[in-house]
């Protein structure tokens, strides 16, 4: 949680607003950004916040594909325009989606509010990022004005560049605008796989919410054509007669995820260890996206109706004091993620703990 020492009336209330509805909308994020100080943590933040608000008006169900793009124009307009920040939630007043996301989109005043506290050079790559994911959002929302209807897998690398590529360059530009030990050289190594730690997090989501995205926000990112592959198409995506044919189909995917998180854990062990809390910040997210992707690897619950792919509160409790252990020590962490992907993490034992065989559909 940030606090709200040399924040003035206005920039209190947004806080506290911003402080209140992150763990609504994200308890991974709302962990990890505990660990980032000051101005860089109040950064990361806001930038989080736009990102979600930028999310949910693309995820919106009910709008048109026109409706849409507008009215990611002008939230854009926002970073320039302080009354167009000030009416957004007016303009806004008609999104849909899950309730915290929506109170958040009705809320873009405060978190423009507390954008504005933050330094200049951060703001302009906050907006720089954001507008770039959010050109790419506009893009796929005209291409697909009737739901997001992903066709190849060089689309969907292109898709997830826009939404999760830019995030991994907006952090890293933060860091090294932020910590001195992210100098000049060790900037320039985490830009070789700041895009593979974003856009792996975003597969390994999208993974474990395949049904969720299709049922809930008209939305399929699995390729039509690596369905089509193995016999089945989107329209058969949830059909329990066409299981076996839709888990060979995200194969591809799940590799693409197991390789983009190999390169997200070189981007983690390149970041100084001087930099503790950007070391921090970055290793829960990344743990919970192993253990989950291990987890997918084992189910076929997020290809089935209403069903999704979690890892259990014992685990995230268990990852999280292992990953704060660890942190200092690149040979613990990669030892730590080895058995991570092995088998379910817990402590208080010597190994991981017997598990029942998984029948299908069994998370």
């Amino acid at each position: 949680m940030q606090g709200t020492h040399g924040a003035t009336g206005g920039q209190k209330s947004a806080l506290l607003f911003c402080n209140a509805i992150l763990p609504r909308v994200s308890r991974t994020f709302a962990i990890s950004i505990r660990f980032l100080p000051g101005r860089l943590g109040r950064a990361v933040l806001t930038a989080y916040l736009l990102c979600r608000i930028a999310d949910t008006i693309e995820d919106d169900p009910a709008a048109s594909a026109g409706e849409k793009v507008r009215l990611l124009g002008e939230f854009m307009a926002g970073f320039d325009e302080v009354e167009t920040a000030r009416k957004f939630p007016t303009l806004a007043q008609s999104v849909s989606g899950e309730a915290a996301h929506v109170e958040l989109v009705h809320h873009t005043d405060l978190v423009f509010e507390l954008f504005e506290g933050v330094p200049a050079p951060s703001r302009q790559i906050v907006k720089r990022w954001v507008g770039e994911m959010v050109e790419g959002m506009q893009k796929f929302v005209a291409l697909y004005p009737h739901g997001i209807r992903i066709q190849t897998l060089e689309e969907y690398n292109e898709y997830c560049y826009y939404v999760a590529g830019t995030v991994g360059h907006l952090l890293t530009d933060l860091w090294h605008a932020h910590a001195p030990s992210v100098d000049r050289a060790k900037y320039t190594a985490l830009l070789e796989h700041c895009e593979a730690f974003g856009e792996a997090l975003q597969t390994v989501n999208i993974l474990k919410d395949i049904a969720w995205d299709a049922e809930h926000e008209n939305s399929i990112y699995v390729p039509e054509q690596s369905l089509r592959e193995h016999g089945s198409s989107q329209q058969t995506l949830l059909s329990p007669h066409c299981l076996e044919q839709n888990r060979a189909a995200i194969a591809s995917l799940v590799a693409l995820a197991w390789a983009d998180l190999d390169a997200a854990l070189v981007y983690l062990l390149a970041i100084p260890r001087r930099a503790v809390p950007i070391r921090l910040f970055c290793i829960l997210p990344l743990l919970f996206a192993y253990a989950t992707l291990r987890e997918i690897t084992r189910s076929t619950a997020m290809l089935t109706s209403g069903g999704t792919v979690k890892i259990s509160r014992e685990e995230v409790k268990a990852l999280m004091v292992a990953g704060v252990a660890t942190i200092l020590s690149n040979r613990g962490i990669e030892r730590l993620v080895a058995r991570v992907r092995a088998d379910t993490y817990g402590l208080g034992w010597g190994g991981s703990p017997p598990c029942p065989p998984l029948g299908k559909g069994g998370s």
